[in-house]
């Protein structure tokens, strides 16, 4: 994190902009974590149903896109593979005709818990 960009006379006030792409973030994890407690954390349910896996590529996407402004705000934040979270939402983007299910399902498995933590703590420190 820039002190510049979170501090301000040695006081914690988070900017405003770098506040909102978060709880963006936070939100598409929220929504993600809903759908899977309503249809079931099963990588079959996700396989199956294609609206939820568009639903999951598009919360992907805003959490890609909105990473990406955060890092042109706080180069330097403590979120783990930030870069590839933008990475990521490239690859959902412009490579949609090649991407797996399988990987998909792994983010939402094994990286968003991770991801909500380091941005819930972020903003707890602000």
């Amino acid at each position: 994190m820039q002190p510049n960009n979170l501090y301000t006379d040695s006081q914690p006030i988070m900017n405003e902009n770098l506040n909102k792409f978060i709880q963006d973030i936070l939100t598409a994890i929220h929504e993600i974590d809903q759908a899977t407690l309503e249809r079931g954390k099963e990588y079959e349910i996700f396989l199956s149903d294609i609206v939820f896996r568009k639903f999951v590529e598009r919360n992907i996407e805003i959490m890609g896109e909105a990473m990406n402004r955060i890092l042109k705000i706080s180069p330097d934040i403590n979120v783990t593979s930030a870069r590839k979270i933008v990475d990521t939402r490239n690859y959902v983007i412009h490579a949609y005709d090649s991407l797996k299910p399988d990987i998909l399902w792994a983010i939402v498995v094994n990286h968003l818990p991770r991801l909500k933590r380091e941005l819930e703590s972020i903003i707890s420190d602000a």
